[in-house]
Formats: C-alpha cells, sequence, structure tokens
C-alpha cells in the first residue's frame, strides 16, 4: 500500500465561520491554524493547501489569560538605526484594528513561505459580528463547546 498524497484538484474546501468572543487568543489561533493548513482532514499533505477558508467575526473581542493583555508586547522595526517600535496587547484590542491581534497570531502558526502565504490569504478576520461572507453558506463551528479552557469569562 502506498502513501496517499493529495493533488490540488482533490482538494475540496470547506467555509467555516468561528465567533471569537469570549475565547482565548492562543487556543482560537491554533485551531485556526490547523483549520487553514488541513490538518483536521485525512487527505492532509505537507505540500499542497489541503485547508478550509475560516471566517472570524467579532475579533475584538477575544480575551487573554492572566495579565497577557496589559502585559503583552508586539514589536516592530522601521528599517532605520535603533528603530525598534512596540505596542501592547491592549491598545491595540482598543485600537483602530484589533483584528490584528489574531491574524498575527495565527499567522506565526503557520509555516513561513509560498505555501504558508497562500493558506493565510483563506483567514478572514473582522472585527465587528458583521461579515459579507454569507452567499458561500459557512458551517459555524463551536469553539467554545470543544473544551472548556477555550472560553475566559
Amino acid at each position: 500500500m502506498s502513501t496517499f498524497s493529495a493533488k490540488p484538484a482533490d482538494v475540496e474546501k470547506k467555509w467555516v465561520l468561528i465567533d471569537a468572543e469570549g475565547l482565548v487568543v492562543g487556543r482560537l489561533a491554533s485551531l485556526i491554524a490547523m483549520r487553514l493548513r488541513g490538518k483536521h482532514q485525512a487527505i492532509f499533505t505537507p505540500h499542497v493547501d489541503t485547508g478550509d477558508n475560516v471566517i472570524v467575526i467579532n475579533a475584538e473581542k477575544v480575551v487573554f489569560t492572566g495579565k497577557k493583555r496589559a502585559d503583552k508586547s508586539y514589536f516592530w522595526h522601521t528599517g532605520y538605526p535603533g528603530g525598534i517600535k512596540e505596542r501592547k496587547a491592549e491598545k491595540i484590542l482598543d485600537g483602530r484594528f484589533p483584528n490584528r491581534v489574531l491574524e498575527k497570531a495565527v499567522e506565526r502558526m503557520l509555516p513561513r513561505g509560498p505555501l504558508g502565504r497562500q493558506q493565510l490569504g483563506n483567514l478572514r478576520v473582522y472585527a465587528g459580528s458583521e461579515h459579507p461572507h454569507t452567499a458561500q453558506q459557512p458551517a459555524v463551528l463551536d469553539v467554545a463547546s470543544l473544551n472548556r479552557k477555550n472560553v475566559r469569562s
């Protein structure tokens, strides 16, 4: 018996909707990354995009455990000498683009390279409860019921 290797034509992409209200960031991000890569399917092949399209709503209402909301820092560099910048998670979540916290968490769990960038393109994160993908009829995934630790009240 030989090992099955999926071809891009064999992949049937599904649409999944996740409501992130009250969910823990790291646990949610790892579940989304697994879905984007396709590791939840039996036909998973490392070099083929076998994952689903994931829609996340209410990204502004995600929670951190412990004191991470006030203490966690996100760094970037401007490209100039001494140009390291820092912003706390609390400031990002209360700011203009709160969805970037979840996007960064998922991006850092995916492999770097062309395939990882393609898989990240299948993620759509929205800060509010509205999304423009109703025509795709996404299946709702209840992450809160999968494990009691996924939710912080």
